[in-house]
């Protein structure tokens, strides 16, 4: 066992909004913490942008606030670098650097781990060191660590999730008050929910990120970042809420990762979920994560997937787990090297339903010459709604039931050709009643 330090400092990278969060939340439950771990935590120095920037909390007379990330990564005296700054580079070599410098690093890096984790963790086995990075999927939600050990009996079967708040703010105000997309867009940035360039959550590269970290511990599995099928919300129109309202459906940007005995089925894009699933009444910046174990059932995790105080309390837990390997209260590594490469299932082989608007030319057996398209190819259907337009066409709404994907889009493209068909408004996947 290693012998117990009576104090452990911390090197921050960033001091923004979670890294003063993180900071605050040391200070303000620093004698729980202590009590918690054997061991005072200390933040010795952290590493800012500018040094004449007002702060939300003001820096202890100790605390060295610095530009150069050299007096961070270097200092014998730090134990634990934890990096906030996102992004790619500089907080790969960054992290890079920590580790070979025989320090633990906490992240809240999705973007990184998704593309470079495997490589880092790599790393951080060779030097004896361990990367612990819970808030990078679900701020506040425990995420990687459940999925790690509480639930590390089970053999997950599936796992789906809004875990993107901003998306979720923006559907959940088009669903309630019946807002444009662009409107909901402009209040969510005004609110703090979106970013200026919100295109990494509308296009849904952020919630893929999440999942291609979720994905490979759910399934024990090395997830490349571009075998994640991604879809934007950009195309989804009140028409189609009001629609999936009447249906007694709610659209969310969903992650799914699933492991059949082909393959791992990963993808993020628009859903219809329906009413009674427990995903459905999830609202507004809440994120969630619906999965189902052999052993232990359908379990769901539910909370706040942002903000400074929710991403750092999963920040502040690692640091005590990296605390407790120090202290060698515990012995745990990073099981991502064990990880094998599965195969993946192209989206053409994927099953779905799907939620189909047209706009048809109203004319004697059109919908006819529809079913017939789909029905050539295999797709039945399961729901039909038929709005009668002003302009002398009709508004048509079709459910399938659950059929391949290249079925369907063979359909869709023979539904594409016949001269009664005006439009094709929207293709959304629909999420199987009672799943």
């Amino acid at each position: 066992m290693n012998k117990q330090k009576a104090t452990i400092s911390l090197g921050l990278l960033g001091l923004g909004t979670v890294g003063s969060g993180t900071l605050e939340l040391i200070r303000r439950n620093g004698a729980d913490i202590t009590r918690k771990t054997g061991v005072k935590i200390h933040t010795t120095g952290a590493l800012v942008r500018t040094l004449d920037k007002q702060r939300p909390i003001s820096a202890d007379n100790d605390l060295k606030l610095t530009t150069n990330a050299d007096d961070i990564l270097n200092d014998p005296n730090i134990d634990i670098i934890v990096e906030l700054i996102g992004g790619i580079n500089p907080a790969k070599e960054y992290i890079t650097r920590a580790l070979q410098n025989g320090k633990h690093v906490v992240t809240a890096n999705k973007d990184l781990l998704a593309q470079h984790g495997y490589e880092l963790f790599n790393i951080a086995k060779e030097n004896n060191r361990s990367i612990y990075y819970e808030a990078s999927v679900g701020g506040g939600i425990p995420l990687i660590r459940p999925l790690k050990n509480c639930l590390a009996a089970n053999k997950i079967e599936n796992l789906m999730g809004i875990i993107n708040g901003t998306t979720n703010y923006i559907l959940t105000q088009m669903t309630k008050y019946e807002k444009e997309f662009a409107v909901a867009l402009k209040e969510a940035q005004e609110a703090g929910f979106a970013e200026a360039d919100p295109s990494s959550d509308l296009e849904g590269r952020d919630a893929a990120y999440k999942l291609s970290i979720l994905a490979s511990l759910a399934f024990n599995s090395r997830v490349d970042i571009n075998d994640v099928h991604t879809e934007s919300i950009k195309g989804i129109s009140v028409r189609d809420i009001m629609y999936a309202k009447q249906l007694n459906f709610v659209i969310k940007l969903l992650a799914i990762g699933e492991e059949t005995e082909n393959g791992l089925a990963l993808r993020v894009h628009p859903t219809l979920v329906p009413n009674n699933h427990p995903l459905a009444s999830v609202q507004n910046e809440f994120n969630a994560l619906f999965l189902t174990g052999d052993a232990v059932g359908e379990v769901m995790f539910y909370g706040k997937g942002a903000g400074s105080f929710p991403t750092a309390s999963a920040v502040v837990a690692d640091i005590m787990e990296a605390v407790r390997k120090i202290s060698g209260q515990v012995q745990n590594g990073n099981i991502e090297t064990t990880f094998d490469t599965k195969p993946i299932i192209s989206m053409e082989e994927q099953t779905s339903r799907f939620y189909l608007r047209l706009k048809a030319n109203d004319q004697s057996g059109v919908f006819g010459r529809v079913a017939t398209a789909l029905g050539d190819e295999n797709v039945s259907l399961d729901m039909i709604l038929q709005n009668q337009r002003s302009d002398g066409r009709a508004e048509i709404v079709l459910i399938t039931h659950d059929t391949k994907e290249e079925n369907f889009y063979r359909a869709l493209d023979k539904i594409k050709s016949l001269d009664s068909i005006s439009t094709i408004n929207n293709v959304i996947r629909v999420l199987e009643r009672g799943n």
